[in-house]
């Protein structure tokens, strides 16, 4: 099998990359090794920031998005049984964010990818990618039982941070950040609406709490819980009940409680890999990078990687030059960078440590009183939430 573009792995990130690969004329094959159902069940993210809705629009896939998607304008912190409102467009010129959730992106890329674009093989189980440092890099597969080899000109490993791609860069070039929290999420799916109109984070001395949604009449909501939690050990009443601790207010706010259908817990990392291109191989998504989910920015920056590889093959193609693919790794980490900063500072705003001593308390108090008192520091924080630019 022959192609122009390898894409190892069918998540936002592969599947988009194939739709901007495709409407720009060039032919890519995408492997995925799990199924068509599991895929589009997948739960991830549901953040999407201003720059990956223009994008998902402009490539033709946003015609259900802006149909079901909630537009965010803004979230609410929540602190000392307090709460402030941040004002997205009055503070970045416009920008705001929606929640639309990855298993819906993957359903409407799928369907696209299906009906117009190239092959989408699923099940076909990536083994290597070989010869990356050569013009002719190759992908070995596994697809209904036979083991067969993707030829290219250019591979991209969107196949998350277990995957076969990135085992192709050498040690030797490779360099790796990372960071673990003490902490977790213990996330759950409920059927009930949500009782705010926007997310809420909470910072409490008991812990972080969050509560989001995945339609108007489904809510996701978040916990802070020990690293290693078991989700089985939270009973649904003892969830429902520390979560209305944690969201507590002077004002009479209520938190509804409905059926909790799906339970999970979410460790907490940051983690950087680089570079994120050896050769013809460009690592994009979780593959070279990834970020706590208190700054929903892992589908964000995944967008941003294939965006950036996307113009830059173009430009190739059209002018011959290959300034912006060389460019590639560098351009990307900017944007990681950026991100993983800002993943960080929302995650120690906001989660208290497992040995947090007073002293530490009031630091986080104190943060979030500057927050909820200076449009700077609010501006800062609203222009990281909403996206940093695919530029």
């Amino acid at each position: 099998m022959r192609t122009t573009v390898g894409i190892v792995g069918a998540g936002p990130a592969g599947l988009l990359l194939a739709r901007l690969l495709h409407n720009a004329g060039v032919d890519s094959v995408v492997l995925e090794s799990r199924d068509r159902a599991y895929v589009e069940q997948r739960q991830r993210a549901g953040i999407l920031e201003q720059g990956t809705v223009d994008v998902l629009r402009a490539a033709g896939a946003g015609e259900r998005m802006d149909r079901e998607g909630l537009r965010h304008d803004g979230i609410e912190l929540r602190f000392d049984r307090r709460r402030h409102r941040v004002d997205f467009p009055a503070l970045t010129g416009g920008r705001s964010v929606t929640v639309y959730a990855q298993t819906e992106v993957c359903k409407d890329l799928i369907a696209l990818q299906l009906k117009e674009g190239g092959p989408l093989l699923f099940e076909a189980e990536a083994l290597a990618v070989e010869d990356a440092d050569t013009d002719h890099p190759r992908v070995r597969f596994r697809h209904q039982g036979v083991e067969d080899v993707l030829e290219c000109d250019y591979v991209v490993g969107c196949d998350g941070f277990w995957g076969v791609a990135r085992r192709a860069v050498p040690a030797e070039v490779s360099r790796t950040f990372e960071r673990s929290y003490p902490f977790g999420w213990l996330g759950v799916l409920a059927d009930v609406p949500p009782s705010h109109d926007e997310l809420v984070y909470a910072r409490h001395d008991r812990g972080f709490a969050l509560l989001s949604m995945r339609s108007p009449s489904v809510s996701r909501l978040y916990l802070q819980v020990p690293e290693g939690t078991d989700a089985e050990s939270w009973s649904d009443e003892e969830i429902w009940d520390e979560l209305e601790r944690r969201f507590a207010t002077d004002d009479g706010w209520r938190l509804e409680r409905g059926p909790i259908t799906q339970k999970s817990v979410t460790p907490m990392r940051s983690y950087v890999h680089e570079p994120m291109r050896h050769g013809r191989l460009f690592l994009a998504g979780d593959a070279a990078h990834i970020v706590p989910p208190t700054g929903a920015k892992g589908l964000n920056l995944a967008v941003g990687d294939v965006v950036t590889f996307a113009r830059a093959l173009t430009r190739l193609r059209e002018t011959g030059s290959s300034e912006l693919l060389d460019a590639y790794s560098a351009t990307c980490l900017r944007r990681v960078w950026q991100a993983e900063r800002f993943s960080y500072d929302m995650t120690t705003l906001l989660h208290p440590a497992p040995d947090a001593d007073p002293f530490d308390s009031r630091l986080q108090l104190a943060r979030l009183e500057r927050l909820a008192s200076s449009r700077a520091a609010e501006t800062d924080l609203a222009e990281g939430y909403t996206g940093f630019s695919f530029e």
